[in-house]
């Protein structure tokens, strides 16, 4: 799933009207869920959180951006907090499927059509800034609105998008792309501000000030106190203490989970604490997290307990929750906390039905689901094979030697798993596509090019859905032939039957190509060479794929009945 996070801020927390006008404005695309809203009267200021898809996302942020353009004026706006603009900053945020180079280009985007679309000078900062002195949103921010006129004089401060000149009523926007921010707490045995305080001095990035052995502060040659840099990167810290829970915490604030992770920072606070003869009792993330955070620390904990991390998101999520401590205030929900669940569609997907369910949805006189659902569901029941014959050769006395090769080939094909398994209501919405294109109108010429566009492009995706199954399912092979070569022989008919299962997946898949490829219009050319480069590559596929299936029937039946003639 693509999901990108975005964070505009508007300059606007007191009038309710305006808050709901630009939040609506955002809700009204497709795709965006808008997950969060949170206006401060005192600063003036409203953050608003969505999700989506990238596109959608892009489309949302412009909408909320031009209507607080139309909604806020900059002349009598007054606030706490800093702003220099009706939308002050606006960043993008990676959450899953997509990179940060991804969100820089965002960023790029949207800061271009809003500068020339709305007249609003832009600058990019943080992963997006052009130069180094526009990465800090405070330094850009400098002397706030009522310093723009003035310092946008200088050629220095020329916007990367839009006017160059002072844009009285809207002022300027801030653009960019950022790592997710975790805010994340550690509690605490004791109620002692001053050890949790102390705690957080050790770890955090910028440390503490370095002091002489009489105990004062070393400075500089400028004056400047001399810092002791603390044990982990890109994290902030405090200590506090919470009346409300009658303990203090240890309150931290991940500003790139990919440098510090969760599980680090647990493990290095626990380390610090157990020093000063305090004991950690668990923790609370506060507001969202993204799901990959939460898999890295299941998987984190299960290595340290020495058992084999290639489980399924379910069960690396309990272990995550378990060792982090993470339902000690509060129950933690998974749909409730998690970005990529928040924002699940309404509808029941295919693969969420219970096995009877699917059965009879299948056998209904709905053409879909169909054979392409089915072919990636045998596919995914392949690799969850391939999983559990890995996990039980970890877990097998004896087998000890064989467990880092068991443990990567749990992990890959709990991921196949996961992919073909989404394949399966791919294949069901592809179809859907094809539909709904058929739908469109063709009563003159014009509306009878858009349609056969739109039929066209329908069909190349629900061809190159089963092709995308063909591919995956193909590369389980390798993953099933090392199950039978050097699984638990306890379970080789298991293996056996993945074999089985896979080939049932690409030669399924296959007939689900071929069907497509042979409704595509042979005298135009697009739709020509598309089938031909299309089925050329399908029957290599097929044709390696029964190769390999062949050769681990042998390989299994040669073990389960060597004194029988094979079929």
């Amino acid at each position: 799933m693509q999901l990108v996070e975005c964070v505009p801020n508007f300059s606007e927390g007191r009038d309710q009207k305006v808050i709901n006008a630009i939040a609506d404005a955002m809700r009204a695309v497709q795709g965006v869920s808008v997950l969060d809203i949170d206006p401060g009267v005192s600063t003036n200021r409203t953050v608003m959180t969505l999700v989506g898809a990238p596109e959608a996302v892009l489309e949302a942020a412009y909408q909320g951006i031009a209507w607080a353009a139309s909604l806020i004026d900059m002349r009598k706006q007054t606030g706490e907090h800093p702003r220099m603009g009706a939308t002050d900053v606006c960043p993008f945020i990676p959450v899953s499927g997509v990179t940060m180079a991804d969100c820089v280009k965002l960023a790029e985007r949207l800061g271009e059509r809003v500068g020339k679309e709305l007249g609003i000078p832009v600058y990019l900062y943080s992963e997006a800034a052009r130069t180094p002195s526009r990465r800090n949103l405070a330094d850009i921010r400098k002397g706030e609105y009522e310093a723009l006129p003035e310092k946008m004089e200088n050629r220095s401060f020329k916007p990367d998008f839009g006017p160059a000149q002072f844009n009285a009523v809207s002022g300027a926007t801030v653009i960019g792309a950022r790592q997710f921010l975790i805010a994340y707490n550690v509690n605490l045995n004791t109620k002692s501000k001053k050890l949790a305080n102390e705690i957080a001095l050790t770890i955090r990035e910028a440390g503490r000030s370095k002091r002489t052995a009489e105990g004062a502060i070393e400075r500089d040659n400028s004056g400047n106190p001399v810092m002791v840099a603390g044990t982990l990167k890109a994290c902030r810290a405090v200590g506090w203490h919470v009346e409300e829970y009658r303990r203090a915490q240890v309150s931290i604030n991940l500003i790139d989970p990919t440098v510090t992770s969760l599980h680090h920072a647990f493990d290095e606070v626990s380390r610090v604490a157990e020093q000063l003869g305090v004991r950690v009792t668990g923790s609370e993330i506060v507001g969202l997290v993204p799901l990959a955070p939460m898999l890295a620390a299941g998987r984190h904990y299960l290595k340290k307990q020495n058992r084999c991390t290639g489980v399924s998101d379910e069960e690396l999520l309990e272990v995550a929750v378990q060792s982090l401590g993470l339902a000690e205030l509060s129950p933690f929900e998974p749909k409730k906390k998690i970005i990529e669940y928040c924002v699940a569609p309404q509808a029941m997907a295919l693969k969420d039905l219970t096995v009877s369910a699917f059965i009879d949805e299948l056998a209904s006189e709905s053409p879909a689901p169909g054979g392409g659902s089915v072919a990636a569901l045998a596919g995914s029941t392949a690799a969850a094979l391939t999983a559990m014959v890995a996990c039980l050769t970890f877990d097998k006395k004896g087998f000890e030697q064989q467990r880092p090769d068991m443990n990567a080939l749990a992990e890959k094909a709990q991921k196949l798993k996961t992919e073909l398994l989404l394949a399966v209501d791919e294949d069901k919405n592809a179809f859907n596509s094809i539909i709904d294109a058929r739908r469109l109108p063709k009563g003159n010429p014009e509306d009878a090019t858009k349609r056969d566009q739109a039929i066209f492009e329908a069909s190349k995706q629900a061809t190159i859905v089963p092709l995308q199954v063909m591919k995956r399912a193909s590369t389980g092979f390798s993953l099933i032939e090392l199950a039978v070569e050097k699984g638990n022989p306890n379970s080789l008919s298991d293996a056996g039957v993945a074999g089985l299962m896979a080939l049932a997946a690409v030669e399924g898949a296959y007939y689900n190509v071929l069907i497509n490829l042979d409704g595509f219009d042979k005298n135009d050319k697009a739709a020509s060479d598309f089938a031909k480069a299309t089925e050329k590559e399908a029957s290599a596929i097929m044709e390696s794929t029964r190769q390999a299936a062949e050769k681990i029937r042998k390989i299994v039946l040669e073990r389960l009945a060597p004194q029988k003639t094979l079929a």
